[in-house]
């Protein structure tokens, strides 16, 4: 929640801290200036990771295990129920941009932390309740002699529906504000904390993770033995103990003090305004005002110049609000510099959607016995990315950075965007792998006469698939934390919740994206007297062709990256 620079001043006579304990920019939630060793960095951090865990929790014991429940009680078709997901899945992906502007703008991040944790606990009590209202007329669908009659009443699969997309917008609110906010606690200007800021992404994506391990391996098992409405009434608990957590950090919490300047939107839509009305400035004008202004050659000068003709007026007025500074110009620069490095990643976020559809369809068909008596669910397969998460992270953190950091003399060991690039490659070197496993179930379905027995077990481990799970989640501690740090540090510092939320968007768009190439494929692949790469039979389909399509992509778009990531100009010197 950002405080007025009056409030400040307001309390500042109540308690003066020692200057060098004082953390400028920063108050507590009563507008008083705070102190390092009282507020922010771990202290509050912890609180703000224990509502990450529990909405991760909440979220994944949803989208995990939605597809099953909507073509079991819900009674769809997995085509239709699929498209569902993705349609799900990519709305929430990229509602965390309306979030963030509300919270940016209007509310604050702590404020809509708290309203969206309302909204969260409602959807899923809603959620929970048409779940449940259905497991009553269970027996009575099982014992009916038609379809039909098993279907759920149309007002509960509206009511299910509307909660889901309630789910969805309480995400967006809650998604970019709690991770800004929780590096929010620690200040830049302090070495010390600046370290533990780039740890913190690593130990965030951790906690979270290990929330998702819970959700797949102990709601999935709920929702699948026991009760649709048990499995997700626990999350709407689970929720409402994290908000009473949130709350209980509330008095440990730095607040950003809000500028006096007009909102951070305003000012860098109105650099664009103004550089296009002046579209016919010359360069020569551009000079004289620079040189007037006593704005001196620096890095990133010449990158974007014509947004400097924002600089002059368009009327030839010096009025305010009618000439930009060159700080909000650099503001602007900041912004647009994200966006090729923004468009490169959409590879990776198409490649990153794979894990949760197509991998699982392998390893239905494959052979996941464990026992004699027990078989692994091709659904759980996807824990294994999050346990190389958890697992990977550490030694990351505590291995690799530290090295790294020994040899480039960089807080971070190495840069934000070396971090994206080698995920990027790790995930190109996944669907490699991902091709050719494919390529070897398909033999081996030929060579035991499977082909057209597409519900029979091929005689191959689905350990063959681990790999590529764990390659995945190796990726993901390289791309996603590298990703979440990159945005929220290159935005103006007014705008972190949106930077967060513009990640989140990627993979929303990427998701979309997704379905739409699965789907030209789908029509481009299929006809009367073939099949096509998707198959409702695996063993005649061809998603290893789908794969090497993707590791195309991948690799083009890896090189994209590579270029864009070569010429880009951090904003800040301390990102280098």
């Amino acid at each position: 929640m950002p405080i007025s620079s009056a409030a400040q001043t307001t309390h500042f006579d109540a308690e003066t801290p020692l200057l060098d304990d004082v953390v400028h920019g920063s108050v507590d939630f009563k507008g008083r200036p705070v102190t390092r060793p009282g507020s922010g960095g771990w202290k509050s951090a912890a609180f703000i990771i224990g509502v990450e865990v529990a909405e991760r929790f909440a979220y994944y014991g949803i989208s995990s295990n939605l597809i099953n429940y909507l073509t079991g009680p819900l009674g769809q078709s997995t085509a239709t129920a699929a498209e569902n997901v993705n349609v799900w899945s990519g709305t929430a992906s990229l509602l965390p941009l309306l979030g963030a502007f509300v919270a940016d703008s209007f509310l604050g991040r702590y404020w809509t932390i708290i309203f969206a944790s309302g909204l969260y606990i409602l959807g899923l009590g809603f959620l929970s309740l048409s779940a449940a209202l259905y497991s009553f007329k269970s027996s009575d669908c099982q014992n009916a002699a038609n379809k039909t009659a098993c279907s759920p009443p149309e007002f509960q699969i509206i009511i299910f529906f509307l909660s889901l997309y309630l789910v969805a917008l309480a995400q967006g609110g809650h998604k970019p504000c709690v991770q800004a906010f929780g590096a929010d606690q620690f200040d830049e200007q302090d070495p010390k904390e600046c370290k533990a800021k780039s740890s913190f992404f690593n130990w965030w994506y951790f906690s979270m993770c290990a929330g998702v391990l819970v959700a797949l391996f102990g709601l999935n098992y709920i929702q699948d033995n026991l009760s649709w409405g048990l499995g997700f009434g626990i999350p709407c608990i689970i929720m409402c103990l994290a908000l009473i957590i949130f709350l209980l950090g509330t008095a440990t919490y730095r607040f950003s003090i809000q500028s006096d300047e007009r909102n951070p939107f305003v000012r860098i839509g109105q650099v664009f305004l103004n550089a296009a009305k002046n579209w016919r400035t010359t360069p020569a004008a551009i000079y004289k005002e620079e040189e007037a202004q006593g704005i001196l050659p620096y890095e990133g000068s010449q990158q974007f110049k014509f947004l400097n003709k924002a600089l002059l007026s368009p009327d030839g007025s010096k009025e305010d609000g009618k000439v930009c500074s060159i700080t909000e110009i650099e503001e602007a620069k900041a912004v647009l510099r994200l966006i090729p490095i923004w468009i490169t990643c959409l590879g990776y976020a198409i490649v990153f959607s794979q894990s949760s559809t197509l991998f699982t369809k392998q390893g239905v068909t494959m052979d996941r016995s464990i026992t004699s008596s027990f078989q692994i669910p091709a659904a759980s397969l996807q824990s294994f990315v999050s346990l190389a998460i958890v697992v990977f992270i550490p030694i990351y953190d505590c291995i690799l950075v530290p090295v790294a950091r020994a040899i480039t003399k960089k807080p971070s060991g190495i840069t934000m965007l070396q971090r994206i690039g080698t995920g990027i490659f790790l995930s190109f070197l996944s669907m490699v792998i991902a091709a050719l496993v494919e390529r070897k179930r398909l033999k081996t379905a030929v060579e035991y006469g499977l082909v057209d027995m597409p519900k029979a077990t091929v005689p191959m481990s689905v350990w063959w698939l681990l790999p590529q799970y764990l390659l995945f989640g190796i990726a993901d501690v390289f791309t996603m934390i590298g990703l979440q740090e990159f945005f929220y540090d290159q935005v103006p510092s007014e705008l972190k919740s949106i930077g967060l939320a513009l990640y989140l968007s990627i993979f929303g768009i990427g998701s979309f994206l997704s379905s739409f190439l699965i789907s030209v494929v789908e029509k481009a692949t299929s006809g009367p007297a073939r099949d096509s790469w998707f198959s409702d039979n695996l063993n005649r389909a061809h998603i290893d062709y789908f794969y090497w399509l993707l590791t195309g992509l991948s690799a083009a778009a890896f090189v994209a990256y590579l270029y864009f990531a070569k010429s880009y100009i951090y904003n800040r010197r301390n990102s280098l």
